[in-house]
Protein backbone atom coordinates (compact mmCIF):
# COMPACT_ATOMS: atom_id res chain seq x y z
CA UNK A 1 0.00 0.00 0.00
CA UNK A 2 3.08 2.36 0.79
CA UNK A 3 5.05 1.46 -2.49
CA UNK A 4 2.08 2.01 -5.05
CA UNK A 5 2.80 -1.29 -6.24
CA UNK A 6 3.07 -5.29 -6.38
CA UNK A 7 6.15 -6.21 -6.53
CA UNK A 8 8.03 -4.06 -3.87
CA UNK A 9 7.75 -5.58 -0.56
CA UNK A 10 8.26 -4.68 3.53
CA UNK A 11 11.93 -5.23 4.24
CA UNK A 12 13.21 -7.01 7.53
CA UNK A 13 13.80 -3.74 9.38
CA UNK A 14 10.30 -2.31 8.23
CA UNK A 15 8.38 -5.49 9.64
CA UNK A 16 10.46 -5.58 13.27
CA UNK A 17 9.85 -1.96 13.68
CA UNK A 18 7.37 -0.46 16.21
CA UNK A 19 6.02 2.62 18.38
CA UNK A 20 7.43 2.32 21.65
CA UNK A 21 7.82 5.03 24.03
CA UNK A 22 10.93 5.41 26.66
CA UNK A 23 10.35 4.46 30.05
CA UNK A 24 8.03 6.49 31.94
CA UNK A 25 8.96 9.15 34.04
CA UNK A 26 12.28 9.43 33.02
CA UNK A 27 14.27 12.29 30.90
CA UNK A 28 12.51 10.68 27.52
CA UNK A 29 9.19 9.89 28.86
CA UNK A 30 7.73 11.68 25.76
CA UNK A 31 9.71 10.49 23.12
CA UNK A 32 9.20 7.48 20.79
CA UNK A 33 12.32 4.60 20.43
CA UNK A 34 14.11 4.93 17.38
CA UNK A 35 14.55 1.69 14.68
CA UNK A 36 18.10 1.50 13.17
CA UNK A 37 17.59 1.02 9.84
CA UNK A 38 13.71 0.34 10.37
CA UNK A 39 11.05 2.69 9.89
CA UNK A 40 12.73 6.32 11.77
CA UNK A 41 11.09 8.53 9.31
CA UNK A 42 7.81 7.43 9.77
CA UNK A 43 7.92 7.35 13.86
CA UNK A 44 9.60 11.03 13.84
CA UNK A 45 6.86 12.30 11.45
CA UNK A 46 4.37 10.66 14.38
CA UNK A 47 6.64 12.00 17.16
CA UNK A 48 5.79 15.50 16.19
CA UNK A 49 2.17 15.38 16.59
CA UNK A 50 2.79 12.94 20.18
CA UNK A 51 4.44 16.54 20.75
CA UNK A 52 1.76 18.76 19.92
CA UNK A 53 -0.66 16.68 22.29
CA UNK A 54 1.74 16.88 25.30
CA UNK A 55 2.95 20.16 24.83
CA UNK A 56 -0.56 21.80 23.78
CA UNK A 57 -3.80 19.79 23.55
CA UNK A 58 -3.16 18.16 26.73
CA UNK A 59 -0.99 20.18 28.79
CA UNK A 60 -3.05 24.12 29.09
CA UNK A 61 -0.22 24.95 31.93
CA UNK A 62 1.50 28.26 30.69
CA UNK A 63 4.53 26.71 32.26
CA UNK A 64 5.25 23.35 30.92
CA UNK A 65 9.32 22.73 30.80
CA UNK A 66 11.38 19.62 30.48
CA UNK A 67 10.02 18.50 33.86
CA UNK A 68 7.02 18.21 32.75
CA UNK A 69 7.53 15.98 30.15
CA UNK A 70 9.76 13.71 32.19
CA UNK A 71 6.92 12.55 34.44
CA UNK A 72 4.45 11.34 31.71
CA UNK A 73 3.05 8.14 32.71
CA UNK A 74 2.34 4.59 30.81
CA UNK A 75 -1.13 5.42 30.57
CA UNK A 76 -0.93 8.95 29.19
CA UNK A 77 1.79 7.48 26.80
CA UNK A 78 -0.55 5.05 25.28
CA UNK A 79 -3.24 7.46 24.88
CA UNK A 80 -1.01 10.23 23.53
CA UNK A 81 0.00 7.86 20.78
CA UNK A 82 -3.46 6.98 19.83
CA UNK A 83 -4.41 10.11 19.38
CA UNK A 84 -1.38 11.48 17.49
CA UNK A 85 -1.84 8.36 14.69
CA UNK A 86 -5.64 8.89 14.19
CA UNK A 87 -5.09 13.03 13.82
CA UNK A 88 -2.33 11.89 10.80
CA UNK A 89 -4.64 9.12 9.37
CA UNK A 90 -8.08 11.35 9.73
CA UNK A 91 -5.86 14.43 7.96
CA UNK A 92 -4.91 12.35 5.28
CA UNK A 93 -8.33 10.87 4.33
CA UNK A 94 -9.35 14.68 4.06
CA UNK A 95 -11.61 14.11 6.85
CA UNK A 96 -13.76 11.73 5.71
CA UNK A 97 -12.55 8.11 6.50
CA UNK A 98 -9.54 6.15 7.74
CA UNK A 99 -8.38 2.44 7.22
CA UNK A 100 -7.05 0.53 9.75
CA UNK A 101 -4.82 -3.14 8.79
CA UNK A 102 -4.24 -5.49 11.27
CA UNK A 103 -2.67 -8.69 10.65
CA UNK A 104 -4.65 -12.17 11.22
CA UNK A 105 -3.97 -15.81 10.82
CA UNK A 106 -6.20 -15.81 8.10
CA UNK A 107 -5.25 -15.26 4.26
CA UNK A 108 -7.17 -13.16 2.23
CA UNK A 109 -5.69 -13.41 -0.85
CA UNK A 110 -3.34 -15.73 -2.73
CA UNK A 111 -0.39 -15.45 -4.51
CA UNK A 112 -0.39 -14.91 -8.31
CA UNK A 113 2.46 -13.59 -11.18
CA UNK A 114 1.85 -9.65 -10.34
CA UNK A 115 2.52 -10.05 -6.41
CA UNK A 116 5.38 -11.59 -4.86
CA UNK A 117 4.68 -13.41 -1.38
CA UNK A 118 5.67 -11.40 2.17
CA UNK A 119 4.05 -13.44 4.42
CA UNK A 120 1.84 -11.29 6.06
CA UNK A 121 0.73 -8.54 3.81
CA UNK A 122 -1.83 -11.32 2.22
CA UNK A 123 -2.84 -11.80 6.09
CA UNK A 124 -4.16 -8.51 5.90
CA UNK A 125 -7.56 -7.50 7.62
CA UNK A 126 -8.86 -4.30 6.52
CA UNK A 127 -11.02 -2.04 9.10
CA UNK A 128 -12.56 1.38 7.78
CA UNK A 129 -13.69 3.63 9.69
CA UNK A 130 -15.99 7.29 8.65
CA UNK A 131 -15.60 8.57 12.29
CA UNK A 132 -12.30 9.78 13.93
CA UNK A 133 -13.42 9.23 17.75
CA UNK A 134 -14.24 5.87 16.80
CA UNK A 135 -10.81 5.21 15.06
CA UNK A 136 -8.99 6.71 17.57
CA UNK A 137 -10.42 4.14 20.25
CA UNK A 138 -9.94 1.36 18.30
CA UNK A 139 -6.30 1.98 18.16
CA UNK A 140 -6.22 2.69 21.53
CA UNK A 141 -7.85 -0.85 22.34
CA UNK A 142 -4.97 -2.43 19.89
CA UNK A 143 -2.30 -0.56 21.08
CA UNK A 144 -0.30 -3.58 22.27
CA UNK A 145 -0.55 -4.29 18.45
CA UNK A 146 1.96 -0.99 17.88
CA UNK A 147 4.18 -0.94 20.55
CA UNK A 148 5.90 -4.53 20.16
CA UNK A 149 8.87 -5.49 18.07
CA UNK A 150 6.59 -6.24 14.98
CA UNK A 151 4.39 -4.26 15.23
CA UNK A 152 4.60 -2.03 11.59
CA UNK A 153 3.36 -5.29 10.61
CA UNK A 154 -0.28 -3.94 11.95
CA UNK A 155 0.06 -1.65 8.80
CA UNK A 156 -1.97 2.08 9.47
CA UNK A 157 -2.91 3.71 6.17
CA UNK A 158 -5.75 5.63 4.30
CA UNK A 159 -6.66 6.77 0.84
CA UNK A 160 -4.28 9.34 0.59
CA UNK A 161 -1.15 7.18 1.83
CA UNK A 162 -1.15 4.54 -0.33
CA UNK A 163 1.25 6.18 -2.92
CA UNK A 164 4.29 4.38 -3.95
CA UNK A 165 6.24 7.65 -1.66
CA UNK A 166 5.20 8.84 1.21
CA UNK A 167 6.42 12.54 1.73
CA UNK A 168 7.87 13.16 5.84
CA UNK A 169 6.68 16.53 5.25
CA UNK A 170 3.00 15.69 4.53
CA UNK A 171 2.89 13.31 7.63
CA UNK A 172 3.79 15.75 9.86
CA UNK A 173 1.94 18.61 8.10
CA UNK A 174 -2.03 19.21 8.10
CA UNK A 175 -2.39 19.13 4.57
CA UNK A 176 -1.50 15.89 2.31
CA UNK A 177 0.95 17.80 -0.20
CA UNK A 178 4.00 16.51 -1.89
CA UNK A 179 5.67 19.65 -2.32
CA UNK A 180 6.87 21.64 0.42
CA UNK A 181 7.03 25.05 -1.14
CA UNK A 182 4.45 27.93 -0.59
CA UNK A 183 1.17 28.21 -3.04
CA UNK A 184 0.93 26.71 -6.20
CA UNK A 185 4.41 26.79 -9.37
CA UNK A 186 4.04 26.10 -13.06
CA UNK A 187 6.56 23.33 -14.13
CA UNK A 188 7.30 23.64 -17.95
CA UNK A 189 7.42 21.04 -20.25
CA UNK A 190 8.80 21.04 -23.60
CA UNK A 191 5.85 20.53 -26.42
CA UNK A 192 2.89 20.34 -23.57
CA UNK A 193 0.86 22.10 -21.44
CA UNK A 194 2.87 23.27 -18.43
CA UNK A 195 1.66 21.23 -15.73
CA UNK A 196 0.88 22.76 -12.05
CA UNK A 197 2.27 21.74 -8.65
CA UNK A 198 0.44 22.31 -5.88
CA UNK A 199 2.44 23.27 -2.65
CA UNK A 200 1.75 24.42 0.80
CA UNK A 201 -1.12 26.98 0.84
CA UNK A 202 -1.76 27.80 4.83
CA UNK A 203 0.63 27.49 7.72
CA UNK A 204 0.15 23.98 9.48
CA UNK A 205 -0.27 23.06 13.41
CA UNK A 206 3.35 22.04 13.27
CA UNK A 207 6.37 22.49 10.57
CA UNK A 208 9.05 20.87 8.79
CA UNK A 209 12.52 22.27 8.03
CA UNK A 210 15.40 20.25 5.72
CA UNK A 211 18.48 20.59 5.17
CA UNK A 212 21.36 18.89 3.27
CA UNK A 213 25.34 19.12 3.20
CA UNK A 214 25.58 17.47 -0.66
CA UNK A 215 22.80 19.37 -1.74
CA UNK A 216 24.51 22.58 -0.72
CA UNK A 217 27.65 21.64 -1.57
CA UNK A 218 26.11 21.07 -5.09
CA UNK A 219 24.13 24.27 -4.67
CA UNK A 220 21.17 22.06 -5.54
CA UNK A 221 19.25 22.80 -2.32
CA UNK A 222 15.62 22.07 -1.65
CA UNK A 223 13.97 25.03 -0.57
CA UNK A 224 11.12 24.74 1.84
CA UNK A 225 8.54 27.47 2.11
CA UNK A 226 7.31 29.84 4.68
CA UNK A 227 4.03 27.88 5.12
CA UNK A 228 6.03 25.41 6.75
CA UNK A 229 9.17 26.97 8.16
CA UNK A 230 6.34 29.29 10.31
CA UNK A 231 3.62 26.29 11.90
CA UNK A 232 1.26 27.52 14.16
CA UNK A 233 2.94 25.78 16.72
CA UNK A 234 6.76 25.52 17.69
CA UNK A 235 6.87 22.08 16.66
CA UNK A 236 9.14 20.67 13.06
CA UNK A 237 9.82 17.93 11.86
CA UNK A 238 13.41 17.92 10.74
CA UNK A 239 15.03 16.06 7.61
CA UNK A 240 18.54 16.70 8.17
CA UNK A 241 21.39 14.69 5.41
CA UNK A 242 18.37 12.34 4.89
CA UNK A 243 18.12 11.95 9.31
CA UNK A 244 15.13 12.69 11.15
CA UNK A 245 14.30 14.39 14.26
CA UNK A 246 12.32 16.89 15.88
CA UNK A 247 13.04 20.55 17.01
CA UNK A 248 10.40 21.95 19.52
CA UNK A 249 10.03 24.82 21.99
CA UNK A 250 7.40 25.27 25.21
CA UNK A 251 6.28 28.72 24.63
CA UNK A 252 3.18 28.39 22.43
CA UNK A 253 3.56 31.90 21.53
CA UNK A 254 6.95 32.07 19.70
CA UNK A 255 5.59 32.04 16.12
CA UNK A 256 2.92 35.15 17.08
CA UNK A 257 5.21 37.77 18.08
CA UNK A 258 8.41 38.77 16.62
CA UNK A 259 9.98 40.17 19.61
CA UNK A 260 10.01 36.50 20.88
CA UNK A 261 12.19 35.16 18.29
CA UNK A 262 15.17 37.60 19.13
CA UNK A 263 16.88 35.10 21.75
CA UNK A 264 14.93 31.84 22.61
CA UNK A 265 15.51 28.40 23.42
CA UNK A 266 14.66 25.31 21.38
CA UNK A 267 15.32 21.42 22.03
CA UNK A 268 15.79 18.72 19.89
CA UNK A 269 15.32 14.80 20.10
CA UNK A 270 17.64 12.99 17.64
CA UNK A 271 15.73 9.43 18.38
CA UNK A 272 19.58 7.93 18.60
CA UNK A 273 20.25 5.21 21.35
CA UNK A 274 22.90 7.33 22.05
CA UNK A 275 21.08 10.09 23.29
CA UNK A 276 19.83 9.79 26.99
CA UNK A 277 18.87 13.64 27.35
CA UNK A 278 17.12 16.39 25.63
CA UNK A 279 19.19 18.88 23.67
CA UNK A 280 18.86 22.52 24.54
CA UNK A 281 19.38 24.96 22.47
CA UNK A 282 19.76 29.07 22.59
CA UNK A 283 19.39 30.82 19.39
CA UNK A 284 20.13 34.46 19.36
CA UNK A 285 18.98 36.01 16.23
CA UNK A 286 20.52 39.88 17.11
CA UNK A 287 24.12 38.51 17.65
CA UNK A 288 25.39 41.03 15.32
CA UNK A 289 29.14 40.86 15.57
CA UNK A 290 28.87 36.73 16.11
CA UNK A 291 26.69 37.19 12.79
CA UNK A 292 29.99 39.20 10.91
CA UNK A 293 32.51 36.56 11.98
CA UNK A 294 30.10 33.46 10.75
CA UNK A 295 29.01 34.80 7.86
CA UNK A 296 33.40 34.31 6.79
CA UNK A 297 33.59 30.75 8.53
CA UNK A 298 30.63 29.47 5.95
CA UNK A 299 32.30 29.79 2.75
CA UNK A 300 35.36 28.33 4.52
CA UNK A 301 35.55 24.83 3.49
CA UNK A 302 37.55 23.76 6.06
CA UNK A 303 35.24 24.94 9.20
CA UNK A 304 32.84 22.08 10.34
CA UNK A 305 29.86 23.38 11.36
CA UNK A 306 26.95 20.93 12.67
CA UNK A 307 24.09 19.89 9.99
CA UNK A 308 21.52 21.25 13.11
CA UNK A 309 22.70 24.83 13.49
CA UNK A 310 22.74 24.77 9.24
CA UNK A 311 18.53 23.43 9.70
CA UNK A 312 17.98 26.26 12.18
CA UNK A 313 19.47 28.40 10.10
CA UNK A 314 17.34 27.68 7.53
CA UNK A 315 14.78 29.55 9.42
CA UNK A 316 16.56 31.85 11.05
CA UNK A 317 19.18 33.23 8.92
CA UNK A 318 22.86 34.21 10.97
CA UNK A 319 21.56 33.03 14.42
CA UNK A 320 23.87 32.40 16.93
CA UNK A 321 23.32 29.14 18.43
CA UNK A 322 24.52 27.86 21.95
CA UNK A 323 24.63 24.34 23.03
CA UNK A 324 24.26 25.21 26.82
CA UNK A 325 27.01 22.69 27.42
CA UNK A 326 26.52 20.07 25.21
CA UNK A 327 29.29 18.77 22.67
CA UNK A 328 27.61 20.01 19.60
CA UNK A 329 27.57 17.01 17.04
CA UNK A 330 28.16 17.41 13.12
Amino acid sequence: MLFGNTFQVFNYEWKISYFRFHHPFTDLAYALEMDKGGAPAIQMAVQVHIMKHFLFVQNKEANISLQSISEIGFKEQEKTLATALADILWTAGESQRATICLITDDTYFTANIDYEVDHFTEQVQLFDFFEKETMQQFILDHIHCLNSEGSFREILTSPQLTCYNVDMETLAADKASPHVFNGCQKLDTEGSVAKVLHGILSRSDVGYLRWSKEEAEQYRSLQVGSMLKTPKLPIWLCNINETYSILFSFNRLLLSDWKMEHLFDLYFYKGKPSQKKTVHLTIDTHSHHWEENHSADDRDPNQRVPSLEMAIRTKWEGAAISWNGTTPFF
